[in-house]
């Protein structure tokens, strides 16, 4: 009789298994553990949002998300290390103070003289930038402040939700001035620390700023950029001490002047939780770099990141990504404060001091993207995850399954896929609307997603997009080249794909490899400059006329193979050359730094 009772239960995987259930059911446990986890941490992040809505307009809590998150770690656990920075520690009431003085430097700026309304025309600071962005921006007359307000040859004060863009390196100074930004009731703009010239004029009219904030160490290579930025009539400050150019000031000496206490939260409070917080700058799929509009939503959302991976206030992330970037700052920092734990900021990754930074500060997380556990992976597992910095969705391979980005469970589909009429992971229909990633992905039978290539005009290098077209308008301009062909190719050895430009001269002129570079280096970042140039009489284009590219790229860069003078750009030497056999062997070899 027991065996009888066994049997349904003995036969039921079985059945599954001919049914096609099991692969996905196999999960189900872990499926409901992550979506349990995903429910206490959005309940937590609503309580958070709550207890700031009623909290004293005139107190530090009653602000934006950033603000009263770092403010209340001050209070809960004032002594807990927040950033590890090189030699330097700083606490969380040690940020919280940092912070507060880069707050009131830009409220001076801003002409706020520490009153209720101040020189202000509102306290909806972040509601009234919204209007600042379409053109209608509201003067602060700051009549009553303590000290004259610095206007930096000729710009104007700055309006309550103004954009104030930072050129910096990953260091505190960055977070000091990110934080004191929100606080201040201003939005910050995060630009990519490799833009030169155009690139940078655009990005920072496209996002419209009203300021900059630099490192020193870049005024040398933006001297050429410095009469365009004060025609833009732009507040210009440096981060540091070392002699600056005319209409240059020191803002971290005006920032050490200021008291340390906290500014009232209604600065900073946003009137709608959608209302813009910051721009980060994304390549995007095509042209110049594109600014994502951050809300308050998701910034707000981003600060239960770590707690979503399984991470607690006892952990201690190790961080090496670009603080521009939104894994660096929104998942990296937010992340951090999200569950009160201890960040390490490197400002540039180095394989060969991981393991002794991770033994010296008792790293427990290690949050990375492209080519940097490329040196790391014979190492214990690493928690994957996907998204994007202008997307909706995120994935999380919370199962641990080697190679996987994520898993679309049903639950997910449900929840995070749904359209309007209720169906899961459907097949479009008219009317449907979607977000297009350029980001192919590939969904195996037990839901497990793998990221496998960008799509269309991109390519992605050194952790970076590559939009073909902004790289083909940079080449274009030079009036020898008459048609170019931008595409990636692999590298053996490298992750992600190497640019590669065909191009086709304009009669009667040659090819100028030290003008082409010096254009390069100019215009693009570094990781978009193609890493290889391939001469060609007439560029090869599909049925309708268009650029062949899936077809070059499958032809590489094998100088043996092609018939064409190939070059290769060797970043040590800062210089375009032939690409020889012994050239292509070195690169192979790990020997040529491209």
């Amino acid at each position: 009789m027991a065996a009888l009772l066994l049997l349904p239960l003995l036969l039921l995987p079985l059945l599954l298994l001919k049914l096609r259930l099991w692969p996905q059911l196999r999960w189900l446990a872990a499926d409901l553990a992550f979506s349990v986890r995903a429910l206490r941490c959005k309940r937590a992040l609503r309580a958070r949002a709550l207890a700031a809505a009623a909290a004293d307009p005139e107190g530090p809590e009653g602000g934006c998300s950033l603000a009263w998150r770092l403010a209340q770690l001050a209070r809960q656990r004032p002594a807990h290390t927040f950033l590890i920075h090189g030699a330097q520690r700083f606490s969380y009431a040690e940020a919280e103070r940092q912070s507060n003085r880069a707050a009131r430097a830009f409220l001076r700026a801003r002409g706020w003289d520490g009153g209720p309304g101040g020189g202000d025309s509102g306290a909806g600071g972040a509601g009234e930038g919204e209007r600042a962005v379409h053109g209608v921006r509201d003067s602060a007359a700051g009549s009553g402040a303590a000290r004259p307000v610095r206007e930096g040859d000729g710009a104007a004060p700055l309006a309550p939700g103004a954009i104030v863009a930072l050129l910096l390196p990953a260091c505190p100074e960055f977070l000091w001035l990110w934080f004191g930004l929100a606080k201040a009731g201003l939005r910050v703009a995060f630009v990519p620390t490799a833009l030169r010239r155009g690139p940078l004029l655009h990005c920072l009219r496209s996002c419209g700023a009203r300021a900059l904030v630099l490192a020193p160490e870049f005024l040398e290579s933006l001297e050429p950029d410095l009469p365009a930025l004060r025609a833009m009539g732009l507040h210009l400050w440096a981060a540091g001490s070392e002699t600056h150019p005319a209409g240059i000031t020191d803002f971290l000496a005006e920032a050490s002047a200021e008291v340390d206490g906290p500014v009232p939260g209604y600065l900073s409070a946003p009137q709608n939780i959608m209302d813009t917080c910051l721009y980060i700058f994304t390549s995007g799929t095509t042209g110049l770099p594109k600014a994502a509009r951050i809300s308050h939503l998701k910034v707000l959302q981003c600060q239960g990141f770590y707690q979503l991976c399984g991470a607690h206030q006892e952990d201690v992330i190790y961080l090496a990504l670009p603080l521009y970037h939104m894994s660096g700052s929104l998942l990296g920092i937010v992340g951090c404060l999200g569950i009160g734990a201890t960040v390490v900021l490197k400002s540039k990754f180095s394989a060969g001091q991981f393991w002794e930074d991770c033994q010296q500060h008792g790293v427990t997380v290690f949050q990375y993207i492209g080519e940097l556990c490329r040196y790391l992976v014979n190492q214990p597992p690493v928690l994957e995850t996907y998204g994007l910095t202008e997307g909706n969705v995120a994935t999380f391979n919370y199962t641990g399954q080697r190679g996987a980005v994520g898993r679309a469970s049903w639950l997910y589909k449900g929840s995070r896929f749904g359209t309007p009429r209720g169906s899961v992971w459907p097949h479009l229909q008219p009317g449907d609307v979607f977000f297009n990633t350029g980001d192919l992905l590939v969904c195996d039978d037990q839901g497990f997603l793998r990221f496998h290539d960008r799509t269309g005009d991109t390519f992605r290098w050194k952790g970076e997009n590559v939009a073909t077209t902004e790289v083909a308008e940079a080449l274009e301009a030079l009036d020898f080249l008459q048609e170019v062909n931008v595409y990636g190719v692999t590298v053996p050895g490298h992750e992600g794909r190497a640019g590669m430009a065909a191009l086709v001269l304009r009669p009667p002129h040659s090819l100028d490899l030290v003008q082409l570079y010096v254009r390069v280096s100019e215009n693009l970042p570094p990781y978009a400059r193609p890493r290889f140039l391939r001469l060609q009489e007439s560029l090869a284009t599909t049925e309708t006329f268009k650029q062949q590219k899936v077809r070059m790229a499958k032809e590489g860069f094998d100088p043996s193979a092609l018939s064409d003078p190939l070059y290769i750009l060797d970043q040590a030497g800062g210089a375009y050359l032939p690409l020889t056999p012994a050239r292509y062997s070195a690169l192979l070899a790990g020997d040529l730094r491209i």
